[in-house]
């Protein structure tokens, strides 16, 4: 089977079967790996032997490619040969028994409690529409940014779930709101009290300027859903202006995550509200706050630092 076939019918199972992010980067992917391939010479997927994928992966590790992004590579040739060998039970699957280096253990970025009281704790504007358009407009972008905030911490949404809640996702008098994770699965999640303060102070400005059937929570300046580009940038903003430093989404997940996690100690918990599939992944926040208790240690304990022992002095000769 030639291999541009084989991947040509591999993509519309990837646009059926995972969401749009995954099937960009598997179709990015496996056009490195046919690339890699035709540089050899190797235009049939029977061709194919182990090797030539170990030497593709030590090859994509050589040019700087994170382990991370290896690991994926190695998960679209894996889910391409399963979706082979359903069809063809003879294709010799050769990624059957590659090894790949084990991920690197990453600390995420995470605000202190201190830190995230600075950021958020800003007044709400004031209720009903500004006099002038630019001073309504700069309203509404305040009220709305304000409550993306609140609610990124506040129930430690991923970006991509943020954008995507509609406004029937939201039962602000239950304090619930129900978001569609990785893998289209759906969870409920509680919404704090600031947080629904900032909701209810931008619901009303948002009703003006909302296009004509769009149901999104979050809208752009021309009333359509607002993108993940979008609130990256805004975010970012709102951390160089009141803590002085880059901001990045996750970060506020993060931090939500890993002082919940301090406070209750309820690991199982803490991974139902992220909505982690195993616990293994929400165990990371057992390691920030290792991180967060040795800190207080050795800032707070008066036995943390050892001094070196005073030299007695030198007898006159």
């Amino acid at each position: 089977m030639r291999l541009d076939r084989v991947l040509a019918d591999f993509d519309g199972h990837l646009t059926q079967a995972y969401r749009a992010a995954s099937a960009a980067a598997y179709r990015a992917d496996l056009k490195l790996w046919r690339d890699f391939l035709a540089e050899r010479g190797i235009v049939d997927i029977e061709a194919v032997q182990p090797e030539h994928l170990r030497h593709f992966l030590r090859r994509e590790r050589a040019r700087g490619v994170a382990i991370r992004s290896l690991r994926r590579r190695f998960a679209a040739l894996r889910a391409l040969y399963r979706y082979l060998q359903r069809r063809h039970p003879s294709l010799i699957d050769p990624s059957q028994h590659l090894r790949l280096p084990k991920l690197e253990q990453h600390f995420p970025d995470w605000l202190t409690v201190d830190q995230a009281q600075q950021l958020l704790n800003v007044p709400l504007p004031p209720s009903g529409q500004a006099a002038t358009t630019p001073e309504r407009q700069a309203g509404l972008a305040q009220a709305r940014d304000r409550a993306m905030l609140e609610l990124l911490y506040s129930s430690a949404l991923r970006v991509s779930e943020l954008v995507a809640i509609d406004l029937d996702h939201l039962d602000l008098a239950g304090a619930w709101l129900r978001v569609s994770g990785k893998g289209g699965k759906e969870r409920m999640v509680p919404v704090g009290q600031a947080a629904r303060a900032a909701l209810r102070a931008y619901l009303p400005l948002r009703a003006t300027l909302a296009a004509t059937g769009t149901e999104a929570l979050f809208l752009n300046q021309r009333g359509g859903r607002l993108t993940v580009r979008s609130v990256q940038r805004i975010v970012d903003r709102w951390g160089r202006d009141r803590l002085g430093q880059a901001l990045h989404p996750h970060a506020l997940r993060h931090s939500a995550a890993s002082h919940l996690l301090q406070s209750s100690g309820d690991l199982r918990a803490v991974q139902d509200f992220l909505g982690h599939a195993g616990i293994a992944t929400t165990a990371i926040y057992t390691h920030l706050d290792h991180q967060h208790l040795a800190a207080v240690y050795d800032s707070a304990h008066p036995r943390a630092h050892r001094t070196s022992p005073k030299q007695s002095p030198k007898e006159d000769c």
